[in-house]
Order: structure tokens, then C-alpha cells, then sequence
């Protein structure tokens, strides 16, 4: 039998957040300086949702249309609204739901909808094998 394995027990729990209206300049520097490559983008108000920021956002548009990153606004270039899963979620749904809409990395959230953490199809890939 297969071992059942939570999202919560593979996600990285440590959260960095950036403001929406902080420029991609900042959202780098923040990457950077916590050495992670992704954010998440904090919500306007409780009715509002969370977004995420990685490296490949601002690669594909802002550094390959060769905008400024000190002039471009987090809001412009963050994914919104993000697939988020339940940190009891098993992962091997996870990887179907991330898998099915192409994409790398999901924000795991709690009962309240209150992020945390994150998980990646790498996290959770790594852990299956």
C-alpha cells in the first residue's frame, strides 16, 4: 500500500510576502536577500485574494520586454487569483491539479483560506519517488 503523504508535510512553510503596489525591483531585491523565487502578494482586504510573483513573471514580462523593474508595479505581473490547495490535501491530487493547469507551484492554505506555506511539483515529485 501506498504511503498518503500532505501537502503540509512537504510545502515550505516559510512565507515571504510583498505589497502589490511595491515595484518588481523591490519584489527582487525581497527574492534575493531570502533566497526564494516566488512571493506572495498580500490581499487588498479580506474579500480580496492572495496573489504570487515568481521569476518567471518577471522574466517573461518585464526583464524579455526589457521594462524597467524599478517602474513596474508587483500588481502588474503577479498571477491573481493562484490555485491554492489545503494542507491536508493529498499530494498525489495536488501534482494532478498543478499538473493540469501547467503550473510549477501552488499556495497551500489552512481552514480560514489563510496561507501557509507553499509547495511545488519538485517538493512534492522528490517526496513521491
Amino acid at each position: 500500500m501506498k504511503e498518503h503523504v500532505k501537502v503540509a508535510e512537504v510545502m515550505t512553510s516559510a512565507i515571504r510576502t510583498v505589497k502589490r503596489t511595491a515595484t518588481v525591483q523591490d519584489a527582487i531585491d525581497t527574492m534575493r536577500d531570502e533566497e526564494v523565487s516566488s512571493l506572495v502578494v498580500e490581499r487588498r482586504d479580506e474579500h480580496d485574494e492572495y496573489g504570487l510573483v515568481g521569476i518567471t513573471d518577471i522574466a517573461r514580462d518585464v526583464m524579455a520586454r526589457d521594462r524597467a523593474p524599478g517602474r513596474v508595479n508587483v500588481y502588474e505581473v503577479m498571477s491573481k487569483p493562484v490555485i491554492t490547495v489545503h494542507g491536508e490535501m493529498d499530494i498525489k491530487y495536488a501534482m494532478r491539479l498543478l499538473t493540469k493547469y501547467h503550473i510549477s507551484r501552488a499556495l497551500v492554505v489552512d481552514d480560514k483560506r489563510d496561507p501557509i506555506g507553499i509547495v511545488t511539483l519538485r517538493d512534492m515529485v522528490f517526496r513521491a519517488a
